[in-house]
């Protein structure tokens, strides 16, 4: 009996975020083995294509790849991985896969994107409360009259981004760090995107300010490791992140600082597991003011290392403020610098409360056991509840209750006729009626 088709749009050959969700539900959805799945690639704004091809180990997703972006009939099972504004009904069932918005307001498109599906799976309870909590007003384009509220109105789930455990896990490393002479180094994972000093998403500027300020004029310092980037792994790219630390630096009045160091480039997820415990590379620290979900921070906590990060946002829903440093903040209203159509400058995200990084940054550095000892925990929870294996199973039981039966195609089987003598059929003789003549 055929399977039904399954296909899903998503910039799964893509180096980004989105492109490490695709592959990930992709993956999951095949090994279900419940679908016939088919893959239709995108973009992702300007990150490079062609991680399928670099990664050996994902080239089996290629024998589901539509060559051909027209789907040869609609399926039964229609998914997209990618912002809701995005989301089109194509097939009998219709599946919008995203990680939402890092602020308290999605855009009206989004939430238009949202009701033309009939599920939408977020990445975090965050993602979902957001979508459900953004209301517009929906206002008549020539007269200007209020003709209604655009709301969220459809199905939502929350399905986490599972966590590749076989990869990302204590292991002895080998990666060459011998240019960094210290040996208890932060680490920052992520992009340093648009926005002023303290006002850019993933808050790259102050923290490296923070940094600076926290340890400047003391005998024993540690060092900040940044791996990052602004779009790619360009020299360009390269020399403008320096540029910027540089900049910061500069602002910081003292003759006697710690080290900064630059990361820079594409890494496997097994380099970066091997990064993740390099002996000198102690915690990682990341003052974010919004995440949809903030895949390194989970990834960083199955090594067993402390964390130090904010208390708002995606992140939230797997780490435990018990076991990691959860920095309390305010919400403020999104920086021009820092707003575009997605980030909308009347919503708002968190501002760290700059008093609590200096002295966690400190107290991590000078009492490292007991912070070490609770990051064990959390690893474990994190190995326990947020593993692809999880996230797989939490598919697998939300397909089955949500999707509906589909039709299926039934196999006509005709009765077998008798076969008499020569092989003609047998016919009844036709018993005609006995005529009289008409008198």
């Amino acid at each position: 009996m055929s399977k039904p088709t399954f296909a899903i749009s998503c910039p799964v050959d893509t180096y980004s975020g989105y492109g490490a969700r695709s592959r990930d539900i992709v993956k999951a959805i095949i090994e279900l083995d419940k679908y016939d799945v088919k893959i239709v690639p995108q973009r992702w704004g300007n990150t490079p294509f062609g991680f399928i091809k670099n990664h050996p180990e994902w080239e089996f997703l290629n024998k589901h790849m539509l060559t051909n972006p027209q789907l040869p009939a609609q399926p039964e099972i229609w998914m997209q991985i990618t912002v809701p504004n995005e989301f089109q009904p194509v097939g009998k069932y219709n599946i919008g896969c995203t990680a939402g918005i890092e602020s308290t307001i999605a855009p009206a498109e989004w939430i238009e994107g949202c009701n033309r599906m009939n599920l939408i799976l977020g990445s975090s309870e965050h993602t979902i409360k957001v979508l459900k909590d953004s209301k517009f007003e929906k206002r008549d384009q020539k007269t200007n009259q209020t003709v209604g509220q655009i709301i969220f109105q459809t199905d939502s789930e929350v399905v986490f981004e599972g966590a590749d455990t076989e990869t990302y896990k204590p292991t002895k490393s080998n990666f060459d760090l011998s240019s960094i002479k210290e040996d208890f180094c932060y680490l920052f994972v992520g992009h340093w995107m648009q926005g002023g000093l303290g006002e850019d998403r993933k808050n790259v500027g102050l923290l490296v300010k923070a940094f600076y300020e926290t340890f400047k004029n003391k005998t024993k310092k540690p060092a900040l490791i940044l791996k990052t980037s602004q779009v790619g792994s360009s020299y360009m790219d390269r020399d403008g992140i320096l540029s910027k630390i540089k900049a910061i630096r500069s602002t910081v009045k003292s003759n006697n600082l710690p080290n900064v160091y630059l990361l820079h480039g594409e890494f496997t997820n097994e380099e970066m597991n091997q990064i993740y415990n390099h002996s000198k590379v102690k915690a990682m620290v990341n003052l974010t003011k919004g995440e949809g979900f903030g895949r390194p921070l989970l990834e960083f906590s199955l090594v067993n290392k402390p964390i130090i990060t904010t208390n708002w946002s995606g992140h939230v829903d797997y780490l435990n403020p018990e076991f990691t440093v959860m920095l309390p903040g305010t919400l403020t209203n999104i920086h021009p610098s820092a707003a575009n159509n997605m980030l909308l400058k009347e919503a708002q995200w968190l501002s760290v409360d700059s008093g609590h990084v200096g002295h966690y940054l400190k107290d991590v550095f000078e009492n490292y056991k007991r912070y070490s000892d609770l990051a064990k925990r959390q690893g474990y929870q994190s190995r326990t509840n947020f593993s692809f294996e999880a996230m797989k199973d939490k598919l697998d039981k939300l397909f089955d209750e949500k999707i509906p039966e589909f039709p299926k195609q039934v196999q006509l089987t005709l009765p077998k006729l008798n076969k008499i003598g020569n092989g003609n059929l047998e016919l009844p003789k036709l018993q005609l009626p006995k005529l009289k003549p008409v008198e």
